[in-house]
């Protein structure tokens, strides 16, 4: 593709992520899946920009307003453009063009955007803190109180692209074995300095085209989420609920801490994910976990597993706001007024899930938020 065209694609593929509910990722993976004449570098190309835009969303959008132009897909790249340096105004028009697979020419309004962005910095000495740290309204007060002068700091580190952290499935295999062979391969890794399971590997490696992510002897998980299960504590020969199991990754960490031993009720009100995660649990050679749905009406499974199981794992629906990180999109989805709906299913899920903990067992409560 022509440097031009890959801009092109990436002005298609942000006006497809405003328009969507989907995550961000969601979206960018069906795109090239529909398009699959895109070569890997010009999909890397085409990635790379999509999401520098999409985390510098809201101080590029502080410049496009200040400037007196609409912020929509064109004028973000625009922006981008030129913070980049990647184009003079001459060059940026001849890019603009209207030739085939090439953006429309720009309009008066965008041309004059452009000439007010030339040679300017994205970190105006006039940004506000709000746009210069990427936060939401609906978050900024609170962060900014919980944060107090580590605020800018800890925001600042959401902006870069998140590593690559994959959870040795020890059923399988032992970490140190699986982090010589990686490095064996070609591959830049290290142990994780939280997990006993984690590896972290630096750049963007296709590992999942590797045997051991085949065979089910890794799993991609942050090490954050790793760390839930190692707080969990799960032992081998005992009864354990996942209550938000989702697509089942810390589910799968779960069994792994028990040694495939005892039992696991992998439960969600989403059956289609459940029915997903099964593909995973036998892809790890996990045979001690089973599924549930919640929510059927007339559903009796609660009841008859009231004061049943030693250890009950709840990772809440919550704002997600530690995975901003890896999900940039996430910040700009979550608005105020479904803050108090989130609380209410916060309080509704902490008040099943409870019942289900026999005398003398725990419930460890989790989010991926502040």
């Amino acid at each position: 593709m022509l440097p031009a065209a890959r801009i092109e694609a990436v002005i298609e593929l942000m006006a497809e992520i405003a328009a969507s509910e989907r995550p961000a990722e969601a979206v960018v993976s069906a795109y090239f899946r529909s398009r699959r004449y895109i070569g890997s570098k010009d999909r890397a190309a085409i990635n790379t920009r999509a999401y520098r835009v999409i985390r510098t969303y809201h101080r590029l959008g502080w410049h496009i307003a200040r400037a007196g132009a609409e912020v929509n897909a064109r004028t973000l790249v625009i922006a981008d453009l030129m913070f980049e340096r990647e184009h003079s105004l001459a060059s940026l028009e001849s890019v603009f063009s209207g030739e085939r697979f090439m953006p429309e020419p720009l309009s008066a309004e965008e041309l004059k955007l452009a000439k007010a962005l030339d040679r300017q910095n994205l970190l105006h000495p006039h940004l506000p803190l709000r746009e210069k740290t990427e936060c939401p309204d609906w978050a900024f007060e609170s962060l900014e109180r919980s944060f107090g002068a580590a605020y800018e700091a800890e925001l600042e580190a959401l902006h870069a692209p998140a590593s690559v952290d994959i959870r040795v499935n020890t059923i399988m295999a032992a970490r140190d074995n699986v982090l010589a062979k990686l490095k064996k391969d070609g591959f830049e890794a290290e142990a994780g300095k939280l997990s006993p399971v984690a590896i972290r590997v630096a750049g963007r490696p296709q590992l999942s085209q590797h045997e051991f992510y085949k065979n089910g002897t890794i799993e991609f998980q942050d090490e954050g989420s790793q760390m839930i299960a190692v707080f969990a504590a799960a032992q081998p020969g005992t009864q354990v609920a996942d209550y938000c199991a989702g697509a089942g990754g810390k589910t799968l960490a779960l069994a792994a801490a028990m040694e495939n031993k005892g039992r696991i009720v992998a439960l969600d009100v989403l059956g289609d994910r459940l029915e997903k995660a099964k593909l995973r649990f036998r892809r790890a050679g996990v045979h001690n976990i089973e599924t549930h749905a919640l929510g059927e009406p007339g559903d009796k499974w609660p009841k008859r597993h009231k004061n049943y199981f030693d250890l009950v794992l709840v990772d809440a629906p919550c704002t997600g706001s530690g995975t901003w990180r890896r999900e940039p999109d996430r910040r700009w989805r979550q608005l105020g007024p479904a803050l108090e709906e989130l609380l209410e299913t916060q309080r509704a899920v902490l008040e099943s899930a409870q019942r289900l903990v026999k005398p003398g067992g725990r419930l460890v409560y989790a989010t991926c938020s502040f």
